[in-house]
């Protein structure tokens, strides 16, 4: 991947909202309460590995804004997550939230550990500590967390269980994202995914274009770019180019997706797919395709990298993609970039979705989710791009607009206490 600055998330965050707080005119004190965490926590969170010995990480849980409801965000395990990238993302959720409507707040929790060089025990032990360590701060009416890089289904029944243990009954609602069998929702695994595929239609339809007549590049090749990428085939999508933290391959004439889900699955990469070339993340940014959906982790498109992206149509798979500088050079180039805070909110519709349904024991169709999540999607996109062409301002400024908005007003509406 391509060097991070690891404060940039946070100041990307924050430019963002300074923008939109001056579009619409509110004052420095609304500015304030809207840039200020809710709450924060943060947990030693000790380990007993299964040689014997003992590990102590740090874990951390952020409630930026709970004015629309109660908290909700992922579940973090990467060994660069800090109290600053956790605060960033639970910013980015408090805004998606609001853009897809959904009576959500944002919020978000990671733990600095590597998963990879922990075996599935230990990894469990991790989750039940660090969620007995935040378990007053979460719940169904609190905050409800979610997978995200590094943690799965199964972490989130670990922290179901482990919470519901310690209240003396099951209470499924207090994670999304988990195994149908515990309370989970048929579509959610690749319900990110889907939502980007909605966002990326809307926006070549509004060019006239359809995802069948363009070429694709997916940077991250996770939970969120792997099923882009097959679901983007699926549409009659040339994707040219895929990569993940190990590499990536390129073929000018177009992936066998198929084949490199099979090669995926019996390798755990991309890298050595036998029939394209080897390309780096970088080289990827900067292919000549139609559109470029960067689906990893933050702060890929910097100037630099921006200046050299020759996509005409960036879709953001990732929270926070785009730094500040590198959104303003592909403004100023005519690039037009779906927002990360809509084009993947896909993951909190259905997440909405399953809390709705385990809070009411009722399950719903795949085919009543998958209705209902392209209602969603295209409604929202539908508002944020009406915004852009009427106010002459990007898609992510029209987005960050309702969506700071909408909590602006929540905010007023309840008042300040005391």
């Amino acid at each position: 991947m391509p060097d991070v600055d690891p404060d940039a998330p946070l100041l990307t965050a924050q430019a963002q909202l300074s923008r939109a707080v001056e579009i619409l005119g509110y004052d420095a004190g609304l500015h304030e309460v809207l840039a200020t965490p809710r709450r924060e926590m943060r947990v030693a969170v000790p380990l007993r590995r299964d040689g014997g010995g003992v590990e102590v990480f740090t874990g951390y849980r952020v409630q930026h804004n709970i004015s629309r409801g109660p908290g909700k965000g992922g579940l973090r395990y990467a060994p660069g997550v800090d109290i600053d990238e956790v605060r960033a993302l639970a910013m980015w959720m408090t805004w998606k939230c609001a853009v897809v409507d959904v009576p959500y707040g944002g919020a978000k929790g990671g733990v600095t550990i590597d998963p990879h060089a922990y075996s599935s025990a230990e990894l469990e032990r991790v989750t039940r500590r660090y969620t007995s360590e935040i378990s007053s701060m979460i719940g169904p009416e609190k905050d409800i967390m979610a997978p995200d890089i590094g943690t799965d289904e199964r972490t989130m029944a670990w922290v179901m269980d482990t919470y519901s243990v310690n209240r003396g009954f099951t209470i499924p609602a207090v994670t999304t994202g988990k195994p149908l069998a515990v309370g989970g929702s048929l579509g959610r695994p690749t319900a990110t995914s889907q939502g980007v595929v909605h966002a990326a239609r809307a926006t070549l339809a509004d060019a006239g274009v359809e995802l069948s007549e363009v070429t694709a590049a997916v940077q991250g090749f996770g939970k969120v770019g792997s099923h882009a990428t097959r679901l983007l085939h699926e549409a009659g999508t040339r994707v040219v180019a895929v990569s993940d933290e190990r590499g990536g391959v390129h073929r000018a004439d177009g992936l066998d997706v198929p084949a490199l889900l099979e090669h995926v699955s019996r390798t755990g990469s991309v890298v050595g797919f036998g029939d394209a070339d080897a390309i780096d993340n970088a080289g990827l940014l900067a292919l000549d395709v139609d559109v470029l959906v960067p689906a990893a982790v933050e702060g890929v498109l910097d100037a630099d990298s921006a200046a050299r992206v020759k996509a005409r149509w960036v879709v953001e798979g990732a929270n926070g993609p785009t730094t500040s500088e590198g959104d303003q050079v592909l403004a100023d180039r005519g690039v037009v970039v779906v927002p990360d805070i809509l084009a993947n909110a896909g993951g909190v519709v259905v997440s909405y979705f399953e809390w709705v349904q385990a809070n009411q024991a009722y399950w719903w169709t795949a085919q009543e989710i998958a209705e209902r999540l392209e209602q969603r999607m295209l409604a929202s996109y539908r508002a944020v791009s009406e915004l852009a062409r009427a106010e002459q301002v990007t898609l992510r400024e029209a987005a960050l607009t309702i969506g700071v908005r909408r909590v602006a007003e929540a905010h007023l509406i309840r008042g300040l206490y005391p």
